[in-house]
């Protein structure tokens, strides 16, 4: 029933017998996350609802009544949870896994992803104990048991390096797994495959739907239909994405200003280039790399 306040980032490990429940009736202020190493539980949040096994990544958004609970019949359920404010960036991940009202299921992360995931979460709980300045904790897989006591976070470079290691769980899962529905890399048309790994490869290129299929060897109009039919959007709907989270990159990790970032990434001006970035991530560009990168 505890409602952590929003602020707060807060790491643990739980191996839970049958009984356990956790119910929020206003939902809660922080989103939460869910990875399943063992057992099953049931997870409800709004109209969702569904069982989560090992290998199962469960993302549950704020202010949506939620509860979850060791899954009836199973025999435990042991997980890691983090209650945290997520990046802007996570967005565009956990898109395609969304089941609605704030709740995403990564459903089946391959088996060999799973060790390097359980120690992205060792890692982030032992960093959220660390005193900047002292020497760094040595990670190991598994902790003790005893170790593993709930970690709170409020702010600073210790909450930045704990949603590190969140983010490099929650690239893991969504990059290996794939949505309902979702083809694998290797199924469909081999020319839109093409074309996809060209826009990748140079988000920022002068690419438009003509010199696209001309790429592949298609006409235009040829071109867009098949594009569309195969991933439910159109190409230059594809580029621009595709520019946007290769803009939001050069936010992070570089000096540029939003006027050199938006033209490296192939936007006409900043102007177009602010529309766009806030209609993806909710927030314009400079707003974004000052969450991202808080000044000292």
């Amino acid at each position: 029933m505890s409602v952590p306040a929003a602020e707060l980032t807060i790491v643990g490990h739980y191996d839970q017998a049958p009984g356990y429940a956790t119910r929020r009736p206003a939902g809660s202020p922080s989103w939460l996350l869910l990875w399943t190493e063992a057992g099953a539980g049931l997870v409800a949040q709004g109209g969702a609802s569904f069982e989560v096994r090992a290998g199962d990544l469960a993302v549950l958004g704020s202010g949506v009544p939620q509860y979850y609970r060791v899954l009836p019949g199973a025999e435990r359920w042991r997980f890691w949870w983090v209650h945290f404010q997520p990046r802007p960036s996570w967005a565009a991940w956990l898109g395609p896994f969304s089941r609605g009202d704030g709740c995403h299921l990564v459903g089946g992360v391959p088996a060999g992803v799973r060790g390097r995931m359980g120690l992205a979460f060792e890692r982030a709980l032992q960093d959220a104990r660390w005193v900047p300045g002292a020497p760094l904790p040595e990670v190991h897989l598994p902790m003790r048991a005893e170790t593993r006591v709930p970690a709170v976070v409020l702010a600073g470079p210790v909450r930045e390096l704990v949603l590190g290691a969140v983010e490099e769980a929650i690239v893991l899962a969504t990059a290996s797994a794939r949505p309902e529905g979702a083809r694998r890399p290797d199924e469909g048309d081999e020319r839109v495959r093409r074309a996809l790994a060209l826009i990748a490869a140079e988000p920022g290129a002068a690419h438009s739907v003509t010199s696209l299929a001309r790429a592949v060897a298609l006409s235009p109009s040829r071109f867009a239909h098949l594009f569309a039919a195969e991933t439910g959007r159109s190409p230059m709907r594809a580029v621009r994405e595709a520019r946007v989270r290769h803009a939001a990159s050069l936010l992070e990790v570089t000096d540029l200003d939003v006027g050199q970032v938006a033209a490296a990434s192939g936007f006409v001006s900043p102007f177009h280039f602010s529309r766009a970035f806030s209609r993806e991530y909710g927030l314009p560009p400079r707003d974004y790399r000052a969450r991202r990168r808080p000044a000292p």
